[in-house]
């Protein structure tokens, strides 16, 4: 997106031993006078990692030093934050960035209506109709039934996110400890969304009973998939590895299953 709109993306690499998350001083680091725009995610895709309000606190303060640089604040996953983690974000926490800060969010993750297409932002007014300007010659509009479907959701009973959250709590628990009891492989519990990101070192460097080896995530999943038909996603995909993505949005039976065969794949390994 960054691309089409003739920007530069600079990525910051989020650390795990910062918990996934950005660091300040990093972030400090890699503005210049021509940086725009912070794209920042929390509960984040693909490692889960939230931010707290002390956590996020360094980061706006970073901001409000550089006045030129506008914050994009992605909440698609507001409502699937574990272990009693109050959802914040940068809006509610710092007023003065307000008048830089886009707030987006949607219906596709908290209330599983994926295929209906529907999004939305709030932000200072002039942006918002500059968006508008470019929406209106792109995709037109979001349909009526989108739109309808959206308000049912938002403003109807809001019980069965409660629901929902314990659920996901519990697949994430599964997961987390189904993996971190394979050798060669370390996993963080992940604060929020519906993904685990796993460290998989300890595998790189094996080989397959056919002598091959598994010299990259990228490998490692490929594996996975043609002999132990689990599908995850190599962490060089989002810029870090060696890792695998594993979303735990499936069933507990099914995420058991493939807990299972993860640790047989592995000790197939030598």
């Amino acid at each position: 997106m960054v691309l089409i709109a003739d920007g530069t993306p600079i990525n910051v690499t989020c650390r795990e031993e910062n918990g996934f998350r950005l660091d300040a001083g990093d972030l400090e680091a890699a503005i210049t006078p021509r940086t725009r725009w912070l794209l920042l995610n929390s509960p984040s895709n693909p490692t889960g990692a939230a931010y707290s309000e002390i956590q996020l606190r360094p980061i706006l303060e970073v901001l409000k030093r550089h006045p030129h640089v506008w914050l994009i604040s992605d909440d698609i996953y507001e409502h699937l934050i574990y272990d009693g983690l109050p959802f914040v974000t940068p809006a509610q926490l710092e007023p003065s960035l307000r008048s830089r800060t886009l707030t987006v969010n949607g219906v596709s993750k908290a209330y599983a209506m994926t295929g209906w297409r529907l999004g939305y932002g709030g932000g200072p007014k002039e942006l918002i109709a500059a968006m508008a300007v470019v929406q209106s010659q792109s995709t037109t509009n979001p349909s009526s039934i989108s739109q309808a479907a959206a308000i049912a959701a938002l403003s109807g009973p809001q019980d069965f996110l409660i629901e929902r959250r314990i659920a996901f709590q519990r697949r994430r628990d599964i997961v987390v400890d189904g993996l971190n009891a394979i050798n060669g492989i370390s996993c963080r519990r992940p604060e929020g969304a519906f993904y685990v990101f796993a460290n998989c070192a300890g595998l790189i460097g094996r080989h397959t009973a056919d002598g091959s080896v598994i010299d990259s995530d990228a490998a490692l999943c490929r594996y996975l998939l043609e002999r132990h038909n689990v599908a995850v996603v190599p962490g060089s995909c989002f810029g870090l590895a060696p890792y695998i993505r594993l979303s735990y949005a499936a069933s507990e039976a099914n995420l058991i299953e493939a807990i299972g065969r993860i640790s047989a794949a592995a000790m197939e390994l030598s």
